[in-house]
């Protein structure tokens, strides 16, 4: 993560009124002493996952994940969030018809808390325990993302390299860095960036004609 993700995080939990339930989701999410084992013990592999990679779970607000659906309206088929959490975006696709809606989470304790609240809402949907950097994207449309500017900073070239020239990836809580959006939703720690995956490979296209 960025050096200032920490600053950035705090200063949202210091803005949103978590409760007794969103604690216990972090607590989760972030595994504790539990995660610690985990990471130490049962899974020496994630260890090597650079520092600079490894996303702090907040929980996202339901502003944001409205900000994001509302730039999502009038786009239909499947969606994929990677860096999926505790799995609120994916459950809200599918309610707003995204079919399939799947998510992608590397940690197996949010896993499990997507999961159960998918079997709480009696919602068909889809978490997986992968590595979002190996997912293969080139039959996706609609990609979400809530993940630290470092990671949306590499992230950027894959999903230009995968995604079909129709493809739309919104993020939340931090924009791309490099791209320019679309279209905008929210303000502050609430607000949502759209990209036309179409439109940043003629950006880029443009550029690189510029440099010759």
């Amino acid at each position: 993560m960025d050096d200032d993700t920490p600053d950035l995080a705090l200063e949202e939990l210091k803005t949103r009124q978590l409760g007794g339930w969103g604690v216990a989701q972090i607590a989760v999410g972030t595994g504790l002493a539990v995660y610690a084992m985990w990471v130490g013990i049962l899974q020496p592999g994630f260890r090597k996952v650079p520092l600079k990679l490894q996303v702090p779970y907040i929980p996202a607000s339901k502003a944001q994940v409205d900000n994001v659906m509302t730039l999502l309206k009038c786009r239909k088929g499947g969606l994929v969030d990677l860096g999926s959490g505790d799995g609120r975006i994916v459950l809200e696709a599918h309610k707003r018809g995204f079919t399939p809606a799947v998510g992608y989470e590397l940690n197996p304790w949010l896993v499990r808390l997507a999961n159960f609240h998918a079997w709480r809402a009696a919602q068909k949907v889809s978490y997986r325990q992968e590595d979002l950097w190996k997912v293969d994207l080139t039959e996706c449309k609609n990609v979400t993302v809530f993940l630290a500017p470092s990671v949306l900073s590499l992230l950027e070239q894959k999903l230009q390299d995968e995604l079909p020239d129709d493809g739309l990836v919104v993020a939340g809580r931090f924009p791309f860095p490099n791209w320019t959006p679309c279209g905008t939703e929210g303000n502050g720690v609430d607000k949502a960036w759209a990209y036309s995956i179409q439109a940043q490979r003629k950006h880029e296209k443009e550029g690189k004609a510029r440099v010759k």
